[in-house]
């Protein structure tokens, strides 16, 4: 009992769940609306676009890495997934906008993936690069404009719902979105990779020691490659979802997310610098960024507050990782 006491309190994830837990009741205390049906479902629903990006961004950060281009690259791959298909007056069944974005997706992702395994630069410097990159061709090569009529069958997607929660004393309705359950498919494969696989274990390997790694046998460069087509492919996912759920192609609609994804997934414990992360973490990560972005408008809490407590939440996450660097350094001196 001791050992797991010990286990949990050294943990990130029961930190955050216990914040998570305290601002939930709070809420609830002062609107009475929290734990409605549906509120919670508003929530599971505004944290399927952010929680895929994060399975993508804990990946990259947990193989020692760091992608800020997922937003541009997801833009780009959906963007010109849509424009090809509203062009062509497809009218056609789902699976055509879901390969053409995955493809898209897993061939820009091959880019940073060639760019991060074979040049001695930090997955920063290329992914701040790349974005812009994906950005210019969006906006310049392709003229990206607004598509205000998406192919007929992302729009039903869009608005599919597994079931319709109601609020008995106000009569406000919320549907779960079929899209929750790509979320719950994303989480499962990621997790059956990251704990079953080789390759799982050598992104792991990477992040606590890239050196290491390569000794033990790991083929880095190649791990590397195909890490960053993965999250390629997840990304332009999240891309697609949120293009039909809003029903309309906008061009800029996700740049500038990548702060608070990378934020969510350091708040539920991935190290920054590699080497240890969950996905537990990522999921309580993204639910209390969400709680913070959706939930406190309910007590009446002004916009700027908002922005101000997350913009704590992501000094408080970072400063969370360094302590932990810090402390595994000097055990790491202490024992040599």
């Amino acid at each position: 009992m001791k050992a797991i006491v010990h286990k949990l309190t050294r943990s990130n994830e029961f930190y955050v769940f216990l914040v998570i837990v305290a601002l939930s009741v709070v809420i609830q205390a002062r609107s009475g609306q929290f734990f409605t049906a549906n509120n919670l479902v508003d929530i599971a629903n505004a944290m399927v676009v952010p929680g895929l990006f994060g399975i993508g961004a804990f990946m990259v950060l947990v193989s020692g890495g760091i992608d800020v281009s997922f937003p541009a690259l997801a833009s780009l791959a959906v963007y010109a997934t849509t424009r090809v298909l509203v062009d062509a007056g497809y009218e056609g069944a789902l699976w055509l906008p879901f390969l053409l974005a995955i493809l898209l997706g897993g061939i820009l992702g091959a880019f940073n993936g060639l760019l991060t395994s074979r040049i001695a630069i930090p997955a920063l410097i290329i992914t701040l690069g790349t974005a812009s990159v994906f950005s210019g061709i969006m906006q310049g090569a392709l003229n990206s404009v607004q598509i205000p009529n998406i192919p007929t069958a992302m729009k039903e997607f869009g608005t599919g719902a597994l079931f319709i929660a109601t609020n008995p004393e106000s009569g406000l309705t919320s549907t779960m979105p079929v899209s929750f359950l790509l979320l719950v498919g994303v989480l499962a494969v990621v997790f059956f990779l990251m704990k079953f696989t080789t390759f799982g274990r050598a992104i792991y390997a990477i992040g606590g020691d890239e050196s290491a790694a390569e000794r033990a046998g790991f083929k880095v460069k190649r791990v590397k490659f195909w890490l960053y087509v993965l999250v390629g492919v997840i990304a332009a996912l999240a891309g697609l979802v949120r293009t039909s759920m809003m029903g309309q192609m906008h061009p800029t609609n996700l740049l500038g997310i990548e702060l608070l994804v990378i934020a969510a997934v350091v708040l539920g414990g991935t190290a920054i610098t590699g080497g240890t992360g969950t996905l537990t973490g990522v999921v309580l990560g993204t639910l209390l960024i969400v709680i913070v972005q959706n939930s406190m408008i309910l007590v009446g809490i002004p916009t700027f507050w908002q922005r101000f407590s997350l913009g704590v939440l992501i000094i408080v996450g970072t400063g969370i990782s360094a302590i932990q660097l810090s402390r595994s350094r000097k055990r790491s001196i202490v024992t040599v």
